[in-house]
Order: structure tokens, then sequence, then C-alpha cells
């Protein structure tokens, strides 16, 4: 009967020992599995999600005159004006990363955000979107620092001026934080706005209607003219990380 007994209390503590070892097993493998997903969560958020595939126009969509084309890799604005928007998708509270050059020294398009719905035709996003604009010498158009590339076009007056001429290479990173707006153009800040800031009254009819924009909207550039050429090599966004 001892013997009997002892050899119970001994399969009775294989048995414990044995769920023990799988509790273990398992709660390591709950914990691994937290801390590598936050760790792609991580890297996912510094990645950059790039929207123009450098080939054809897959996922966007034009409005307006003109179009786009796609040349040696480049997207490339042609007659308008017009616009080219990436479809089916609305942005908030990340950045957007946009590489351009103007054809000639100097140019005109835009960079679009915060556009409520998927516009149209070619002036739904001006007078209910933002433009952030291209075009380092409004003068030539008789208007002022408030037209200067990488303003919210005649909304805001650049805190600096920052553009290359044509056919130098620029960068414009947009951040929309909420309804905050900054804008840095060859990594400098250019505007940056929160909604409710002053801002000038319209000057010409073809200047955006005033009033406030939505913390999330579509996104899209700009082919303004025939004489007007710009091209695009990169627009990409990723999402906002905060530090606190």
């Amino acid at each position: 009967m001892k013997k009997i007994k002892t050899v119970l209390q001994k399969n009775l503590s294989d048995l414990v020992s044995g769920k023990v070892l799988l509790i273990a097993v398992i709660i390591f493998g709950m914990v691994l599995f937290m801390f590598s997903g936050i760790s792609a969560c991580a890297s996912d958020q510094s990645e950059w999600r790039q929207l123009f595939n450098g080939k054809d126009l897959t996922g966007w969509k034009h409005a307006g005159p003109g179009f786009m084309s796609v040349e040696d890799g480049l997207l490339r604005g042609n007659g308008g004006m017009g616009l080219l928007y990436w479809e089916g998708e609305k942005f908030s509270n990340c950045v957007i990363k946009v590489v351009w050059k103007m054809r000639d020294e100097n140019s005109n398009s835009g960079i679009f955000i915060r556009m409520p719905v998927e516009p149209r035709e070619e002036w739904m996003p001006v007078h209910y979107g933002y433009e952030v604009q291209i075009d380092n010498k409004p003068e030539l158009s008789d208007e002022d620092d408030y037209h200067y590339t990488g303003t919210l076009y005649s909304l805001t007056k650049p805190l600096a001026k920052p553009g290359k001429p044509g056919p130098q290479w620029n960068t414009t990173e947009i951040t929309l934080d909420g309804l905050r707006t900054i804008v840095y153009v060859n990594g400098v800040k250019v505007t940056d706005y929160t909604e409710g800031d002053p801002v000038p009254d319209r000057k010409f009819d073809f200047e955006p209607y005033r009033g406030p924009r939505p913390e999330s909207g579509y996104i899209g550039v700009q082919n303004h003219g025939e004489n007007d050429v710009v091209y695009f090599k990169e627009i990409a966004v990723k999402p906002l990380v905060k530090t606190s």
C-alpha cells in the first residue's frame, strides 16, 4: 500500500510539474509575441509607404483639364489646370513626403491636402482643401509671399524661402497633426498653421474660400498648365509618431 501511495504521489508530482512547464511555455510565448508585435508596429511607423510606384498611375485618379503621365520613372504634369489624387483613402495624423523639381527655372504647381471628398473638378480642392504651393517666384504672376513654395496657398506667409530653382530637386514634407499643418521644404520650416489662426482676406477670385478644413482628407498633386511643368519623383506617407 505504501509503495502504491509513493507511485501515485510521484505521478501526481510529475503531472503538476508538466502543467507548470506548459503554462510557463505559453506565458513566455505570449510575452514574446507581444514584444515582437510592438517592435513590428514601431518599424511600420518609421517606414515610408510609397504611393507612386515609378511605373504607372495605379491607385491614382485624375480630375479636371490636362493629365498626368509617367516619363522615365517620374510623374509629369501635362496641360491643366487639373490634379491627380490618391483614390479611395483619406489621410490624417501622418507625414507626407513629396520629392519634386521644376523643368524650367520656375514653374507653378501644388500639393493638395485635407480634401473632404474625392474631387470631380479642379476647383473643389482649391476651395475646400489646402494647396501647399510650389512656386518660387510668385511675383511673376503679380502675387505676393503668401503664394510662395511651402505656404498654404494665399493663407500663410512663409517663415523662410528655401525652394530651389529647376532643375534641382526639392523635398516637401507636410505634417498633418490633428488640425495643425506643418510644412518643411528642403529641411527648413516654411509653414506652421493651426485651424483658427488668422488669415488674410482674399485678393483674387482664384484664391481659396476661407474657412475650416477637415482633420482627414484626400491628397493629390497639381498639373497647373502647359508652361508649368513639374516632375514628381516620390510621393510617400508614414504615420505621425509623437514623442512625449
